[in-house]
């Protein structure tokens, strides 16, 4: 049986909560802390990531994630090593195609040749010192050592790339134990495909969490979150995807509505709103992406999770009382997991 593993992932609406929330999740048994790049939205991801290393000792830091259009890799992978400085060993480098940092800029996501040529630019930087960048040479002199990489991915072709080429995955399909498999099973054959040891590859998925009595209130909170999960996980196409026929015209519906300048807003958003008049889609998305309920509820939902072949539980849970979720997470939910 799998150890449990606790992530957080922090929007940092401001740097002293993240910084906060990085602390207190280190000290309810948190194992890593992601900070989300989204210089529209929310605070310098560098900038906040510095501190929330300097405020801990334990916890893996870096990006979930960051990506290949707004920041040059030389970029990237000079800011990355830096806080590898400032914590040794304890950084990791998760990059995605993008999606509020890049539309709020009117930019287009990232193709996966976009992807791949990203990863193999940054690991060149960190291992060689140099490295060829849409044509032109690239530098990085002083670099210590190779940053692990983690590719965020929901399709299908996206998990076989990670697989085959990253150090690390982030996984967004949902927490039902067979879609769990099927994403492992594709990480794999990634793996396998480019001669790599598939368990080498350190796997972690998204969790939509709020841990409370009142599993319809718990649901509600969150709602903006599950239509982010609408808006992204299914925007490039919903083929091997596995979502109901019924539901994709609701789907294209929140799509079309989605305003990446209310990106996962607390409260009355217009994303959360996309889902007001949409019951039966909401349902789906809390039961595919969400675990909502009593400690013991969340608990059994993560373990299936964890025993389809992911060990690692990245957990958003953007509410309102977010450290005292943070902790019931760390107190009450992962002690079940052990």
């Amino acid at each position: 049986m799998m150890a449990a593993r606790l992530g957080l992932l922090c929007l940092p609406r401001s740097v002293a909560a993240a910084v906060a929330d990085a602390r207190l999740a280190e000290d309810v048994g948190f194992s890593l802390v992601g900070v989300a790049d989204s210089q529209s939205v929310f605070r310098e991801m560098y900038v906040t990531m510095a501190l929330c290393a300097q405020a801990t000792r334990r916890v893996r830091i870096g990006p979930s994630v960051t990506n290949p259009i707004t920041r040059h890799p030389a970029v990237a992978a000079s800011g990355i090593a830096t806080l590898d400085e400032i914590a040794p060993g304890r950084a990791f480098f998760g990059l995605g195609s993008g999606d509020s940092a890049i539309l709020n800029l009117a930019e287009r996501p990232s193709t996966l040749s976009d992807l791949r040529a990203y990863v193999e630019a940054v690991r060149a930087l960190h291992t060689r010192g140099e490295t060829t960048w849409r044509g032109r040479l690239a530098r990085l002199t002083w670099a210590k050592r190779a940053i692990p990489i983690y590719l965020s991915a929901e399709g299908p072709r996206t998990l076989e790339l990670a697989g085959e080429i990253a150090d690390g995955v982030i996984v967004n399909v949902g927490l039902e134990p067979a879609l769990v498999k099927d994403a492992v099973a594709r990480v794999h054959a990634g793996a396998r495909r480019a001669g790599r040891d598939p368990a080498s590859v350190d796997l972690w998925t998204m969790v939509r969490a709020n841990v409370t009595d009142d599993v319809a209130a718990g649901v509600d909170e969150i709602r903006m979150e599950l239509a982010s999960n609408a808006h992204h996980v299914f925007r490039f196409t919903l083929e091997g995807k596995q979502v109901p026929p019924a539901l994709a015209d609701a789907i294209l519906k929140v799509q079309k509505g989605y305003q990446p300048a209310a990106h996962e807003a607390l409260g009355a958003s217009p994303n959360a709103a996309l889902l007001d008049g949409e019951p039966a889609l909401r349902a789906y998305l809390a039961q595919r992406f969400a675990a909502v309920g009593p400690a013991s509820v969340v608990a059994d939902k993560l373990r299936a999770v964890v025993d389809a072949g992911i060990s690692g539980l990245l957990v958003t849970g953007f509410v309102h009382e977010r450290q005292a979720l943070i902790r019931a997470l760390g107190e009450r939910v992962l002690s079940r997991l052990a």
